[in-house]
């Protein structure tokens, strides 16, 4: 697999630390209010990730934490009369069942700022130590200066990033781009010890610090969204290789922005939404399709004509599994046919191909409909057989568990048997002519959102 390396600029090989493993960091939310839909890209483009990367045979260990104390989420606290872990709290269950409604696997590991503070004040006294951090007034900063490297990921110098900035009165920083690691404590606001006084750790350094904890001073790879490049992902490099001393990750990804009706998202626009908004008019697996529907790189463009598209284009996935289930009850024996085998090989290669191609999910999902176009022309064409039936699932099921599509379907799959045995009695009261029963049953499928369609094959029924 080829990724691309924010860090050189270029496409290369992934090569982990550990062969057969990759460890993975995802940046998360800082939890003060509900994600908006430019906080689900890089959710579900990074699950895509990892669902590709074990479906390849890796050991996956995927972390993405959540910053759980910061200047927004004691603002939001103040502002309702609550303690800031309230709030954090409150959002990291709302994330959580966003991130569920979007089929994104739950992160192996989901550490919190605060359940770090002490790895935290570990690393910043470590930085101190070796000349890379200052403390002045309870406050602790990281001297760019001090990291000859400082601007690699950005691709800017320390001069250029320098350049008409000044210092504020007051700022106790000795040099504009410096940032903090520490900061003194406030009246009113949260606040641990430390060898500098009380305070709270800065956004940067829960990064740094869990990183090591979780998986290691090395990691394989970084990922998060474009606005992360500078200066998040920036300083992080920056902490991490002076704490460590080795490089901190090895390969760094990140997705493009999205636009809102090809305008920039805020919410002085009035085109600010967020995930919640848009589950509620159009379910969340739209919002999944929609996300993963461009290569992960490029800009994506939110309208609702795209996501009125993205529901069609999960109707016809849907059809096509409905129509293979329905096909499996009634096939007769046969095998696949060798033509109809070597075809779906074919396209499962193409597929693999173009994720292997830096994560390209657009062409996966183009391989993805091509195969439905060919299970509906050899597959559910005429008296169904077994075989054939069996390996067109497999090959869907494959595509669509790694693009993580069509888990309603899977979700809603224990239901099955109940409805079968419904469609069964239904068919035997009208064979005996017992036609009340029969309607009765038709009731009782309709008010569980069950439609039947009389086919040739027997009794067919879906989901409204």
């Amino acid at each position: 697999m080829k990724i691309f390396n924010t860090l050189t600029g270029r496409k290369e090989e992934l090569v982990t630390l550990t062969p057969g493993e990759v460890k993975i960091y995802a940046c998360g939310p800082t939890v003060y209010n509900y994600i908006h839909i430019g906080n689900a890209r890089p959710v579900c483009v990074f699950d895509v990730l990892r669902r590709y990367l074990a479906y390849k045979g890796y050991k996956v260990t995927f972390c993405q934490n959540f910053t759980d104390v910061d200047d927004k989420i004691i603002n939001a606290a103040n502002a309702a009369g609550v303690s800031f872990s309230e709030i954090s709290e409150k959002f990291i269950a709302e994330y959580k069942t966003d991130a569920a409604g979007l089929g994104v696997m739950p992160a192996d590991i989901h550490p919190r700022a605060t359940e770090n503070i002490d790895e935290i004040i570990d690393m910043v006294s470590a930085l101190i130590e070796k000349g890379h951090a200052y403390e002045v007034g309870g406050d602790v900063y990281f001297s760019a200066k001090s990291f000859a490297e400082y601007g690699k990921l950005s691709g800017q110098s320390l001069e250029d990033l320098m350049d008409g900035a000044r210092i504020s009165v007051g700022d106790l920083k000795r040099e504009p781009a410096d940032f903090a690691l520490w900061k003194a404590s406030k009246p009113g606001e949260p606040a641990w010890d430390s060898p500098w006084g009380k305070g709270r750790p800065g956004w940067h350094i829960e990064c740094s610090a869990m990183n090591r904890r979780y998986l290691g001073e090395t990691i394989d790879i970084h990922c998060g969204g474009q606005d992360l490049i500078f200066p998040h992902h920036e300083n992080e490099i920056a902490q991490s290789e002076c704490a460590n001393g080795v490089p901190f990750a090895r390969y760094w990804m990140h997705n493009g922005f999205i636009t809102v009706d090809n305008e920039k998202m805020s919410k002085s626009k009035g085109n600010f939404f967020t995930v919640r908004d848009v589950a509620e008019k159009f379910g969340y697996e739209p919002i999944r399709m929609l996300m993963i529907s461009c290569q992960y790189r490029s800009p994506i463009n939110y309208s609702y004509d795209a996501i009125e598209s993205c529901r069609s284009a999960l109707t016809r996935l849907y059809n096509c599994r409905d129509a293979l289930d329905f096909a499996a009850k009634n096939a007769v024996p046969g095998d696949a046919g060798e033509e109809f085998g070597a075809a779906l090989g074919a396209n499962l290669q193409r597929f693999d191909a173009a994720l292997d191609d830096d994560l390209n999910t657009a062409d996966a999902i183009g391989v993805l409909f091509e195969t439905v176009r060919l299970i509906n022309k050899e597959a559910l064409t005429g008296e169904p057989v077994s075989g054939a039936v069996d390996e067109a699932r497999r090959v869907f099921d494959l595509m669509t568990g790694i693009l993580g599509l069509c888990y309603t379907a899977k979700e809603e799959a224990g239901d099955d048997a109940q409805i079968d045995e419904l469609v069964r009695q239904r068919t035997e009261a009208r064979k005996n002519k017992n036609w009340a029963e029969a309607d009765r049953i038709r009731d009782e499928l309709k008010e569980k959102g069950i439609v039947l369609e009389d086919t040739p094959q027997g009794v067919k029924w879906k989901r409204t």
